[in-house]
């Protein structure tokens, strides 16, 4: 079986999950909502606050989505068949990483209908609005990770749940911590805020250093996942 296979296995999976709906259909409501605030009230064309609400929306959504990718294979015993076919763990990890990314880009394209609204009635900044989609993109892969590795770690789909909220929260709100240090653990605690990374692409700037952040984290991530799966098997 191929990364691809996997993938493919997993996406559809979610397809046919009430419980997929239903986050999906949250996530929708909560950026299409403060989108018509956003209109309606402030009269604005910056989709900042909905990429910002959706950064926040997105740490409670994607353990939802990736609690059961391990978690329930395993407390079924089909996560033992599947690793005695011919594959490797890490091929195992990246195929259901790709299966809950795809899921996401799923649900971002449909919010593209956002950018056509305000495209037909004002002048949107669409390079701001890249850059938002872009950030998105790296903080649900980074999230994503989390929560895969958090679903190898035990065979109860809700403490896998439990354990990505909780390793996601600490990471979005690390900086906040950095108020009550002083020195240079100010800076250490500050780089590994998820939020202070992502805040920049809500408002259109791109940097080398956030991108490196978000895709070195979520790489190491998956390679630890690899390393648990591979002591299971």
């Amino acid at each position: 079986m191929s990364i691809l296979a996997i993938a493919k296995r997993d996406l559809i999976a979610y397809f046919v999950s009430p419980l997929a709906y239903i986050i999906g259909a949250s996530f929708l409501f909560i950026t299409g909502l403060f989108f018509f605030f956003n209109v309606a009230f402030k009269n604005s064309a910056s989709l900042t606050p909905v990429f910002q609400a959706a950064g926040v929306a997105l740490l409670f959504i994607i353990p939802g989505l990736t609690m059961h990718l391990f978690a329930r294979e395993a407390g079924s015993g089909t996560l033992e068949l599947l690793l005695a076919a011919p594959v490797r763990p890490w091929e195992v990890v990246v195929g259901k990483f790709l299966a809950a990314f795809s899921f996401l880009g799923v649900l971002l394209a449909i919010t593209l209908a956002y950018v056509l609204l305000l495209l037909a009635y004002s002048q949107p900044d669409l390079p701001a609005a890249l850059s938002g989609y872009l950030g998105l993109l790296v903080l649900g892969a980074f999230l994503i990770s989390l929560g895969v590795f958090a679903s190898a770690l035990t065979t109860n789909q809700w403490l896998a749940a439990g354990l990505a909220l909780v390793f996601s929260s600490f990471c979005w709100v690390i900086g906040g911590v950095s108020a009550l240090m002083q020195g240079r653990q100010v800076d250490l605690f500050t780089y590994l805020s998820g939020h202070t990374h992502f805040s920049p692409f809500t408002v259109g700037v791109i940097t080398t250093n956030n991108l490196v952040y978000f895709l070195t984290f979520t790489l190491s991530i998956l390679l630890l996942t690899s390393h648990v799966v591979e002591l299971k098997r």
